[in-house]
């Protein structure tokens, strides 16, 4: 096990509630895991949420705290809950699945990378898939609920902004309905995981620096907003899905020209996410 499976930047203030999160976006591979894999090191990184990290790690300079996780999602993927495990890539479990993540080899120990591409020849132990998810699943997570619980506290309310991206060919279904390709996705499991003012303020902020943005349309949410967004009791999540296409270059996974000046502007946006928590924090201190 890699010594810290996930960077957790505080601000000096904390000053809003909320809390920005990369699940996806870890780079560092275990070797015995590729080892493991028949994909080559370009291929086995196609599912990663690559660089998202640096589009948002400014946070705590705007008094919210950070938490991306450094392993990879091929590895362990912290959109899925722990019982989502797949009996075509673990030993020992029955076929008798129904969750279509997990038919299509993407449940919380991914069978397949994007493309359907295979990521083993063969099965895993179960006992290696449940240490996968005592070693890394369980700490991310752990420490998601501590923070959530504590801005509750803090400020009345706990806001988290899950952060992640798309690949440019996922939206070309929408592209040739004849509707606009938007550049941001913004998913609320329709209207269950967010109050529809703060969805509406996030959304308005991306608007403002000419992007164009859906909302649930293709991704509404998985795992991480349906646990956290739980409106009755005033801790929201929204999941951020970002084209990749407009900071990298999809084929050879690094950042492209225009990296450096799409990442200054995500760094007015997160400033702005994090004012909608820091509004709230006044009202609750009065």
């Amino acid at each position: 096990m890699i010594k810290t499976t996930f960077s957790l930047k505080m601000p000096e203030n904390k000053e809003t509630s909320v809390v920005f999160a990369v699940p996806h976006s870890g780079r560092e591979y275990d070797r015995k895991f590729k080892r493991k894999s028949i994909l080559d090191e370009k291929s086995i990184r196609t599912s990663e949420d690559a660089f998202v990290d640096m589009l948002f790690d400014t946070a705590p300079k705007y008094g919210a705290v950070f938490l991306a996780a450094k392993f990879p999602r091929a590895f362990v993927d912290l959109n899925r809950n722990v019982d989502e495990l797949d009996p075509a890539l673990i030993e020992g479990l029955k076929k008798n699945t129904t969750n279509p993540r997990v038919a299509s080899g993407l449940g919380v120990i991914p069978r397949v990378v994007s493309g359907g591409r295979a990521i083993y020849r063969g099965k895993i132990t179960h006992d290696e898939a449940l240490k996968r998810i005592a070693d890394y699943w369980h700490p991310y997570h752990d420490i998601l609920h501590r923070i959530m619980a504590r801005n509750l506290s803090e400020f009345g309310q706990a806001v988290l902004v899950d952060c992640h991206s798309m690949p440019h060919e996922a939206l070309d279904a929408i592209a040739r309905s004849g509707a606009q390709r938007p550049d941001v996705v913004i998913g609320d499991r329709f209207g269950a995981s967010a109050s529809e003012a703060i969805v509406c303020q996030i959304e308005e902020i991306f608007r403002a620096q000419g992007l164009r943005v859906l909302r649930n349309m293709p991704f509404a949410g998985a795992y991480i907003t349906k646990e956290y967004g739980r409106i009755s009791a005033n801790q929201h999540a929204v999941q951020i899905e970002i084209d990749r296409s407009l900071y990298m270059n999809e084929q050879m996974i690094r950042p492209n020209g225009n990296f450096n000046a799409f990442r200054k502007m995500m760094q007015d946006v997160t400033g702005q996410i994090a004012d909608i928590g820091r509004v709230e924090a006044r009202m609750a201190a009065e």
